[in-house]
């Protein structure tokens, strides 16, 4: 059977988006349409390039929770120095989302995803021989400028090139990786103990990701800038021509790529300031405030999982006699964060195959509520002793890692990507990740602090407020994307009304 374009017979006089010519799906001779809009080879080169990004942020993250009693015993910190080395990527995210994500909007996506790679790439390499405490707080937050870039970038340059049908589940499978990344990175380090049984080994980690990294870097200098973005900027040929890079395939279709501009497209402010206006404030206050407080828990637990799992298994680096001792102590928690990192790839995976089904709201809410249930298992740990009381902690953390990626830490990036128009998408995407970064670098610093200051439970308690406050946020300034293409939201505004919850959420759930 020979497959066709609905539109092969001729193309049309008038010109169409670049989304409708990437949404576009052949059908049969019938008439009858494929069930899905085919990728191309550099459709799926985009993806892959991104996805490595979300890797190498989960790997560098998580992997500072192995080599944290590592730096701590090389340089004799105390706990407001531990507190900053936890804090310095997060910090460096936060500015990076910030700053260099919204260039995004200026220089195009392509640019800032090969510059941010760049910076990580050189970051990486000064931290792994940084001679002091001072300069591998530096080079951390260095490695998180990168990182920070990266949380727009990956997403807009996937979303943008990628068909509406398949947007949620190509975004959030690409994020995904952030907890591949998480699980390899606590695995290199459990790798990099065994094999150098050393206080100096932390450096080796970081290393390891250097040789990666270049690959992915060579890999981004051959991908096509964003056809909506070079549109919306009015470089109507230059669109035309990526658009036409980006859909290469055999036979050769579109045969000619015509591109104008959405309908009711509505004008509207390009700055920063352009996020608060009555057109987007609600799709801002979405975007930001419900990753704040995700993060709040999520990077807490994150970082320190092997910390906590080490003292709840009696193995408190902070009691060691020695480094040896702090190295066996290092390897048991790493074991023991690698078991219940596992679901986090677990909870992202359902993520992947629900966001475009269930839709980004529902999931968002159930998944606040449920890491609230799951710190909430793990705060009962306090009232048992012995292996009750660590079935709870390894329990509560596992429904919470499987409930976050299920829920908030995947929507939540989802969403910022998606609800803002193509103007300012960059700066909206970058501006929620780094209001979302506030939080993450307040608990990476607070968490050592407030866990030897109020204990364990206590600030288990407390993330539990902030879970419920995430799913309350969530439901409050609702906007829900799912099947939305991108040029429908940069025609329409959020102002009007909330968006109700689809059907199939109500069914599914």
């Amino acid at each position: 059977m020979q497959q066709h374009s609905a539109r092969a017979s001729h193309e049309p006089a008038i010109g169409r988006t670049v989304q409708s010519y990437i949404d576009e799906r052949p059908s049969w001779p019938d008439g009858t349409p494929v069930p899905v809009t085919p990728m191309t080879s550099m459709q799926w080169r985009i993806w892959g390039l991104a996805a490595a990004g979300k890797f190498f942020e989960g790997l560098v993250v998580f992997m500072t929770g192995v080599a944290m009693p590592l730096i701590a015993n090389e340089f004799n910190l105390d706990a407001i120095e531990h507190g900053f080395v936890g804090a310095a990527s997060l910090a460096g995210i936060l500015v990076g989302a910030l700053l260099l994500g919204g260039l995004a909007d200026q220089f195009g996506r392509k640019l800032m995803f090969i510059v941010e790679m760049v910076l990580f790439i050189i970051f990486l390499m000064l931290l792994s021989v940084a001679p002091s405490y001072v300069w591998l707080v530096v080079f951390l937050f260095g490695i998180g400028l990168a990182l920070g870039c990266d949380y727009p970038t990956a997403h807009l340059i996937i979303s943008e090139s990628i068909p509406t049908s398949a947007r949620g589940r190509l975004v959030l499978g690409a994020f995904a990786f952030q907890a591949v990344g998480a699980l390899v990175g606590t695995g290199v380090g459990y790798v990099v103990l065994t094999f150098d049984p050393d206080v100096t080994a932390w450096r080796w980690m970081y290393a390891a990701a250097i040789i990666p990294a270049m690959v992915v870097l060579a890999g981004r200098f051959f991908v096509t800038e964003s056809a909506p973005w070079l549109f919306a900027r009015g470089r109507k040929h230059e669109a035309e021509r990526e658009t036409a890079r980006l859909l290469q395939r055999k036979p050769t279709y579109p045969k000619k790529v015509v591109l104008s501009a959405p309908h009711k497209v509505e004008a509207g402010a390009s700055g920063w300031t352009a996020l608060f206006d009555r057109r987007n404030r609600r799709a801002t206050i979405l975007a930001s405030v419900p990753w704040f407080l995700q993060d709040l828990s999520t990077y807490g637990i994150g970082i320190f999982t092997p910390t906590i799992l080490a003292a709840t298994l009696g193995h408190d680096s902070g009691n060691a006699r020695n480094v040896a001792e702090i190295i066996q102590n290092d390897v048991g928690a790493a074991e023991g964060a690698a078991m219940i990192d596992v679901l986090l790839i677990v909870g992202i995976l359902f993520a992947v195959a629900l966001a475009d089904r269930v839709g980004r709201v529902p999931l968002q809410i159930l998944g606040f509520i449920g890491c609230a249930a799951g710190l909430l298992i793990a705060s009962f740990s306090a009232y048992y002793d012995g292996a009750m009381g660590t079935a709870l902690i390894f329990i509560g953390f596992m429904m919470f890692n499987f409930m976050t990626n299920l829920g908030p830490n995947a929507q939540t990036y989802l969403l910022a990507g998606e609800v803002f128009p193509t103007a300012i998408r960059g700066k909206g995407a970058g501006f929620a990740a780094a209001f979302a970064k506030i939080g993450a670098v307040l608990t990476a610093f607070g968490f050592p602090i407030l866990l030897a200051s109020i204990g364990q439970q206590a600030l288990l308690y407390g993330l539990v407020v902030m879970s419920l406050l995430g799913a309350a946020f969530t439901w409050w300034f609702r906007i829900e994307t799912t099947g939305v293409s991108l040029d429908e939201v940069g025609a329409h505004g959020h102002h009007a009304a909330k968006a109700p919850l689809p059907d199939s959420a109500i069914a599914e759930l």
